[in-house]
């Protein structure tokens, strides 16, 4: 009962990057110029794989709102998981046309628990004022304000980032995210040209990596790498999250891309 839980929160996160690597850092600081422009509007379909098994479902939605952008991401557990530990999460942010977040909400229900979770970013003062709720019992669980940059990412919003950097392998860029609890500027490497087989296509991709945890946005150990198409959509084809036991390493294998 315990694995399905952990691991359906690391998911939450989308992207979870992990511990600093074993030998010391040397990739180029590379100028991060736009490597295309965003989609207008797109919904990606993924199946989440752990352990050999079908787990889940994630829907990511991106579309233009306004003078801005909203994101909606559905994760639902299915199979044997579904059995042992049942989940339905639903997570939406707004965006402006920079990709800055103003404002997210974050609803979940795992097993028994049920939360939602409200995020406003306020640029001006450079605060973000986070508030997480147990709508069973009806109580704060917790409520504070950080300091953030600002402009800054929420975990959506920050994948849309890595797909505008136009990095080469052995660069690295730098992308200001926050979960409302902790805010850091977040490390991406540009890593290698591999190709990638998912049931949309086979792809000529960019293996990146993102470092999001070992305290600096989370505090779980991991790594996470994201496999972006080797041209002007980089479509995210790909998301690895390898954890320590008892997670191990899960998957996502994009099925379905839409677009209007």
């Amino acid at each position: 009962m315990i694995v399905p839980r952990k691991y359906w929160r690391g998911l939450a996160g989308l992207l979870l990057g992990v511990c600093p690597p074993v030998q010391p850092f040397q990739a180029q600081q590379a100028a991060v110029v736009p490597a295309g422009p965003l989609p207008r509007s797109e919904t990606l379909q993924y199946n989440v794989e752990w352990r050999l098994i079908t787990a889940g479902k994630m829907r990511l939605k991106f579309a233009a709102a306004g003078s801005g952008f909203q994101t909606n991401v559905h994760m639902e557990s299915a199979g044997l998981v579904s059995k042992l530990f049942r989940v339905d999460d639903d997570y939406s942010s707004t965006l402006d046309q920079n990709l800055c977040a103003h404002s997210s909400f974050f609803k979940t229900h795992e097993g028994s628990r049920q939360r939602e979770t409200r995020i406003a970013f306020d640029a001006e003062r450079k605060k973000a004022a986070y508030q997480e709720r147990d709508t069973v019992k009806n109580s704060v669980l917790l409520a504070r304000e950080i300091d953030i940059p600002a402009c800054v990412s929420d975990i959506a919003g920050g994948l849309y980032r890595m797909r505008l950097l136009n990095i080469e392998p052995g660069q690295t860029a730098q992308i200001p995210i926050t979960d409302g609890k902790q805010s850091a500027l977040v490390r991406v490497d540009s890593q290698r040209i591999e190709t990638v087989k998912t049931p949309s296509g086979v792809y000529k991709t960019l293996r990146y990596e993102a470092y999001l945890f070992n305290n600096t946005i989370y505090h779980r150990s991991g790594r996470a790498y994201i496999w972006l198409t080797d041209d002007a959509r980089r479509l995210p084809v790909q998301i690895q999250l390898r954890m320590s036991f008892p997670v191990g390493t899960v998957t996502l294998h994009l099925l379905k891309e839409e677009k209007l």
